[in-house]
């Protein structure tokens, strides 16, 4: 079995950055093995508790972590609504630290899973924030060693917005040996800090270029939950970045096509990509499972 993360990081991953280079690898490694041989880790967490906490609405997220400490023998209790508003971030973390022995919350604001961790004394592990998807990353690059059998050397595209997907994608991705293409409007670019934490990522306004020759082309919505009142402005700004059959023609014959779901199908992204035998979509939802698996055993072991 992978060397528990926890000898290799701080006990909370509330981002990517939280997770170096061989814990990744490792919980790569541990999430396979995890997928081919099930049933070899059906008690790992007999008697684990996971509180799961959602500010916003949940299909993957939810289903995924709770059928994964279900399936490690352990199990999950749900909270939906505001963290923090009938009572401080830091007596919610208190409470929940004497009951379960995992929180994952998924939130409207970074700040809300940084003082989590701050106060939680059991690990944390960022569900989804504005800033960063930690978990939504490794699910993406467990797909793309399986359909590559590497990530090294591969070349991913991500065209869009430059939102929390593709931050985590980058930190990701680009750490373990990607060269990652962003393409976004102008003022919609990822963070300049996350860029720089990156490393080597290239930014252009042109969709083309960032897929040419790409072996993997990513694309996320373009109104992410908070940001409604911008929907209609967003897709006037956004429609030449749309993932259609001509701009996927731009990358590599054996491109496959990513979208951390759900996707608007008409906007960032056709019909006929979304159903095309390259499309992975469904592989990275499934992958969400076996990375949290592995996620969750490894913090706890």
């Amino acid at each position: 079995m992978a060397t528990p993360i926890s000898s290799l990081v701080s006990r909370h991953v509330t981002s990517d950055l939280d997770l170096p280079v061989e814990a990744i690898l490792d919980i790569l490694d541990l999430a396979a093995e995890m997928k081919r041989a099930p049933g070899r880790f059906a008690q790992s967490l007999a008697g684990r508790y996971l509180a799961l906490l959602f500010e916003k609405p949940s299909l993957r997220t939810r289903m995924t972590f709770e059928l994964a400490i279900k399936q490690l023998g352990g199990d999950a209790v749900v909270s939906t609504g505001p963290i923090g508003e009938r009572e401080p971030i830091k007596d919610v973390a208190r409470n929940l630290d004497r009951w379960t022995h995992v929180i994952a919350a998924r939130v409207f604001s970074q700040s809300t899973i940084d003082e989590l961790a701050r106060w939680s004394a059991v690990p944390v592990i960022n569900a989804l924030s504005d800033r960063f998807h930690p978990c939504q990353a490794l699910a993406d690059v467990l797909t793309m060693k399986e359909h590559f059998g590497r990530i090294e050397g591969l070349k991913i595209a991500f065209v869009g917005d430059g939102n929390n997907v593709a931050h985590s994608l980058m930190l990701t991705a680009s750490r373990l040996g990607a060269s990652v293409a962003v393409a976004t409007p102008k003022g919609y670019e990822p963070d300049h800090e996350i860029c720089q934490a990156a490393g080597g990522v290239m930014l252009t306004c042109d969709p083309a270029e960032a897929v040419s020759d790409a072996h993997v082309v990513y694309t996320d919505v373009w109104t992410s939950m908070g940001q409604e009142s911008e929907s209609k402005d967003r897709e006037r700004v956004f429609a030449p970045y749309q993932v259609n059959e001509a701009l996927f023609a731009e990358a590599r014959h054996d491109a496959v096509f990513m979208h951390c779901l759900p996707a608007k199908r008409g906007l960032e992204v056709t019909d006929e990509v979304m159903e095309s035998p390259r499309s992975v979509v469904f592989d990275q939802a499934e992958n969400r499972l076996h990375a949290q698996k592995a996620l969750l055993l490894s913090l706890l072991s």
